[in-house]
């Protein structure tokens, strides 16, 4: 059983920002940070299966792809790497590649990576606030300047660069080719409300990611069976005897925990470690209707999300 604020661990980047209010308080007036990770305060417990982080961007990642899990037992690690992005703010010029334009056959792949002509052949995307992309573990993908995202993925950190914008650092073609689904991105179920507060935005066999919107004056029973990450975007909330607003989080495990939003509410983004949404996640305890379980499709708010797919081995650090 656990209930614990999520301590946040913060990483300098050279693409990072040094603004990243509302999200966090501290100053880095010289220092560009360009993730945060929510971890576990408790050291002493199990190695979560899930990683949450916020980005933040001032210049764009690599082009990269992760092997799926079979690809990563083969290289003797225990996980591969699938991950999806929630879009908190982008500039108007701000752009994410997710996929290729077309498929693209192993050596074509190959020299496009040699070359630097990959970033011609990755289908770009402007997306907006509020949007949710998928990236299952194969997907050639990069993430672009002027954006402040959520991403929430398989405790990985194995990446292969495929184009790094000039800044000089290893390649890995080979391990690339081996891992990528080097094709268009492919169709899956778009988010989906299943009552009134809770949005499903994606659900794999590894994680699901909802948004949940609680409004002011409510009380709630979060009722967590499996490893669970909770982090407020808007708002703020008492949860059992924590307190979280903006920019901050919680882990919880087995454990239930009463919910009391602030006077303004509060949305927040949780993700578990469960294959399909739970039914019994979030009920409202404060005596009004409590909103029906449903499975509604919410219309899309960006590019198809992908599929599961992807080949074979190796290993390096992220962008």
């Amino acid at each position: 059983m656990a209930l614990e604020q999520a301590c946040i661990e913060m990483f300098s980047k050279p693409w990072g920002s040094t603004d990243l209010l509302p999200w966090s308080g501290t100053g880095h007036s010289s220092v560009p940070i360009g993730e945060l990770w929510f971890q576990r305060c408790d050291k002493h417990g199990p190695e979560p299966a899930l990683l949450l982080k916020l980005l933040f961007t001032q210049e764009a990642l690599s082009i990269q792809v992760h092997p799926n899990d079979a690809a990563a037992h083969g290289m003797g690690l225990p996980r591969g790497k699938t991950e999806a992005w929630y879009i908190l703010s982008a500039a108007s010029d701000a752009t994410v590649g997710v996929g290729l334009k077309a498929v693209v056959p192993p050596e074509q792949l190959r020299a496009a990576i040699a070359d630097g002509s990959i970033a011609q052949l990755v289908a770009w995307h402007k997306p907006h606030a509020g949007e949710v992309i998928a990236v299952p573990a194969g997907t050639i993908h990069a993430i672009g300047a002027g954006l402040v995202l959520v991403e929430i993925q398989q405790r990985s950190d194995t990446t292969f660069r495929l184009f790094d914008h000039g800044r000089a650092r290893e390649l890995h073609i080979e391990q690339g080719v081996a891992v990528a689904d080097a094709g268009p991105t492919k169709r899956t179920i778009p988010p989906r409300r299943l009552n009134d507060v809770r949005t499903v935005l994606v659900a794999n066999p590894h994680f699901v990611f909802e948004r949940v919107d609680l409004p002011a004056g409510s009380v709630w029973e979060l009722d967590v069976r499996c490893e669970t990450w909770v982090l407020a975007i808007a708002g703020d909330a008492t949860i059992g005897a924590l307190q979280i607003g903006v920019g901050q989080g919680c882990f919880i495990e087995a454990q239930s925990a009463r919910i009391v939003p602030g006077e303004a509410g509060m949305s927040c983004l949780v993700a578990y470690d469960e294959a399909a949404p739970s039914r019994d996640l979030l009920r409202r305890v404060d005596g009004d209707d409590m909103p029906r379980f449903r499975e509604t499709v919410s219309p899309p708010t960006g590019p198809p999300q992908a599929v599961l797919n992807s080949p074979v081995p190796s290993k390096e650090a992220r962008s």
